[in-house]
């Protein structure tokens, strides 16, 4: 290789001075052909193409296909991604779908579980409503006997008092008032209201 390049060089060194002479003798003309020129030209395009192809073309090819490759490579890696991409988005959407029909669930099964002790507050209201109405109506009831036995007793104690005017005598208070109870007792409450 080396002493092909040197022949290379040593040649059109030497061709140099022969053109330059050839050029000294005669004007060149633009449209005269110069048979020696072209000869060197064609000879060391030759030369110069042999050597490129037989050391310079394959690196050159083989860095192009190299870079062919690399440019698919790097297209086909992009293409990857970009289906990888597609598919963690699709992914990621169904998991946000999931998570939102997630977040619906945990609202209604809120708003049922608020219902659900609102109507148990509802229903515990009523209720204690009720026993305090049931006490209520228990106290009066038992107000209303407490006031009934009392104007029993002073209905005793003023039959009592108005029958020791009328006699004019003072019975023994005791059997008067047993005997005044029992009459009391024979009469019903019913008796009572059907007189009136």
């Amino acid at each position: 290789m080396r002493t092909l390049v040197r022949s290379i060089l040593l040649l059109s060194a030497s061709s140099v001075p022969a053109l330059a002479q050839e050029g000294a003798a005669q004007a060149p003309s633009l449209l005269t052909p110069a048979y020696g020129t072209m000869v060197w030209t064609l000879l060391i395009f030759v030369l110069l193409f042999v050597v490129l192809a037989k050391y310079a073309f394959k690196p050159i090819l083989s860095a192009v296909e190299a870079r062919e490759a690399a440019l698919t490579a790097a297209i086909e890696a992009a293409r990857a991604d970009r289906e990888e991409a597609a598919r963690l988005l699709a992914e990621h959407r169904a998991t946000m779908d999931a998570a939102r029909g997630e977040g619906q669930k945990i609202i209604a099964d809120a708003r049922a579980a608020a219902e659900r002790v609102r109507t148990e507050l509802i229903a515990a209201a009523q209720a204690e409503q009720q026993a305090m109405l049931a006490r209520a109506r228990a106290e009066i009831e038992s107000e209303k006997v407490k006031a009934i036995a009392e104007l029993r007793r002073e209905a005793v104690d003023l039959a009592i008092a108005g029958a020791g005017k009328v006699i004019e005598k003072n019975l023994d208070a005791a059997s008067n008032r047993q005997l005044v109870e029992s009459f009391l007792a024979s009469v019903t409450t019913s008796a009572v209201s059907a007189s009136r």
